[in-house]
């Protein structure tokens, strides 16, 4: 009779049927997620792994255990090399990533920004890297660069291969899987230049309290997540936002009003050279002014930078005035 692989048990505590199955402990999810990274896992016990948490869907133990896990495997050093960490997963597609100009704000008022991101997982979306080029900025494709743009010009941006090649071909198995797997939740939380400051964004409302509740299990670095447009870290002004936070072991949500009275129709398509003109000032448009400078207040709360939503918002709108046009 052939032995039971290591990895079989993990697969039977999520598979057990209706009433025998159960979620991971923190530490369940630990060695399960470092077993998958150090590739001592068949293909086909990956592929059962990954849609049995999708079903279940995972809790924040599992998400903690799981970042935890990445953290080690990666080997990261524990020095700060940003202040804030800013994760791209979902790619945009009925309105331009306005949230790379936000980031860019905050990294011209002196705010160290790391963002990284997948790419190219969900066609007709546009994703970071295709706005970053004509705005003159390099994609890391090391952690060495990445924390040189960083001391130089206070952003980097590493697509998730920069990171680990493991965790994009996980990730990349969508297109087979036929759904989202729990890396797009945990590698929101990655947080590679171990930043005090982590600001993340969800598409599907039941997240939020997950990502919320996981980094107060870590209790690592303060966050603040929020509904993002499309699902990218960026504030949609025509409506109610609701941003939680986890600080210091303590987790509470804060409510933003609509920045506008009625809904903006969406882009008619999306071009990668809009965000030049834009931030030059040789084009206008008043849901673009406001989806920047909305997500740049959330992150400027989330910093510390203002007491109330309405003093961030007044700072972001006062830092967006006095720009430097010709920066970008």
């Amino acid at each position: 009779m052939q032995e039971e692989h290591p990895f079989a048990p993990f697969i039977r505590i999520l598979g057990k049927g209706k009433n025998g199955s159960r979620g991971f402990t923190i530490d369940e999810a630990y060695e399960a997620m470092t077993m998958v990274l150090e590739d001592k896992v068949t293909a086909e016990q990956l592929g059962a792994f990954l849609m049995l948490l999708r079903v279940k869907e995972e809790t924040a133990e599992e998400v903690a255990g799981f970042v935890r896990a990445i953290r080690n495997f990666l080997k990261q050093d524990k020095v700060a090399h940003a202040d804030l960490d800013w994760s791209s997963y979902a790619g945009k597609r009925r309105h331009s990533p306005w949230y790379v100009l936000s980031a860019l704000l905050l990294a011209d008022n002196g705010i160290r920004v790391c963002m990284h991101g997948a790419e190219g997982h969900t066609p007709g979306r546009m994703y970071t890297s295709e706005v970053l080029k004509p705005l003159g900025i390099e994609v890391s494709d090391t952690l060495d660069h990445a924390k040189e743009q960083v001391a130089k010009n206070n952003f980097c941006y590493m697509p998730l291969q920069t990171i680990s090649e493991r965790l994009k071909d996980i990730l990349e198995l969508r297109p087979y899987l036929g759904l989202r797997s729990p890396l797009h939740t945990v590698g929101r939380m990655i947080n590679p230049l171990q930043a005090p400051h982590s600001i993340q964004a969800i598409f599907h409302p039941g997240y939020q309290v997950v990502h919320q509740e996981a980094a107060n299990i870590m209790n690592e670095e303060e966050i603040a997540v929020f509904k993002g447009e499309a699902g990218e870290v960026e504030r949609n002004p025509d409506t109610k936002c609701t941003v939680s936070y986890a600080v210091d072991g303590k987790t509470w949500d804060e409510e933003w009003e609509p920045m506008f009275a009625k809904r903006h129709v969406k882009e008619s398509s999306l071009d990668e050279e809009r965000l030049v003109p834009f931030w030059r000032g040789e084009q206008e448009d008043e849901y673009a002014t406001a989806a920047i400078t909305g997500t740049t207040a959330i992150a400027l709360r989330l910093l510390n930078k203002a007491d109330t939503p309405e003093q961030a918002l007044q700072m972001a709108q006062d830092m967006w005035t006095h720009r430097d046009k010709t920066r970008h």
